[in-house]
C-alpha cells in the first residue's frame, strides 16, 4: 500500500522526519538526535520513531542543513573555489546583492572562500 510521502532533514542538533498519508492526509512528525559520527544512525532512528515502514512509502526525500550551518558558522574544512577564467571574484562582488542599499554603515560579509583559495581557469 504505497500511500506515504516521507521527508527527512539532518540538522546540526536534530534529524527531522515528516510523513504524509496521501489517502487520508494524516501527517506524522517526529525527530531524533543527529549523530555526527554517522548521520545515517539519526536518520534510521527518526524513521523507526515515525512508525511507517519504508516499503509503504511512495516517495522519500532527504535534505540536510548541515552544510548551510557549517557555512554560516564558518566551521569545517578549508575550501577552494574554481571558476571560469575572469570570474574569480564574482561571488565577492555580488552585484545582485543590495541588502541594505541606503545604509551608509553597511559592511559586506566576509566571503566564505578567501581570495587566496579562489582560482580562475580557462577550461576549454
Amino acid at each position: 500500500m504505497l500511500s506515504y510521502r516521507i521527508a527527512i532533514d539532518i540538522g546540526g542538533t536534530f534529524t527531522d522526519y515528516v510523513a504524509m498519508d496521501e489517502e487520508t492526509g494524516e501527517i506524522t512528525v517526529t525527530k531524533a538526535s543527529s549523530t555526527p559520527k554517522n548521520f545515517a544512525d539519526g536518520v534510521m532512528e527518526a524513521i523507526e520513531k515515525g512508525g511507517i515502514l519504508l516499503e509503504d512509502a511512495r516517495y522519500i526525500v532527504h535534505g540536510s542543513t548541515i552544510v548551510i550551518n557549517a557555512l554560516t558558522e564558518r566551521k569545517g574544512a578549508k575550501t577552494a573555489l574554481i571558476t571560469t577564467k575572469g570570474f574569480r571574484d564574482v561571488l565577492e562582488i555580488g552585484r545582485a546583492n543590495r541588502t541594505d542599499l541606503y545604509n551608509y554603515y553597511y559592511t559586506k560579509p566576509r566571503p566564505f572562500v578567501p581570495r587566496m583559495y579562489r582560482f580562475s581557469e580557462h577550461f576549454f
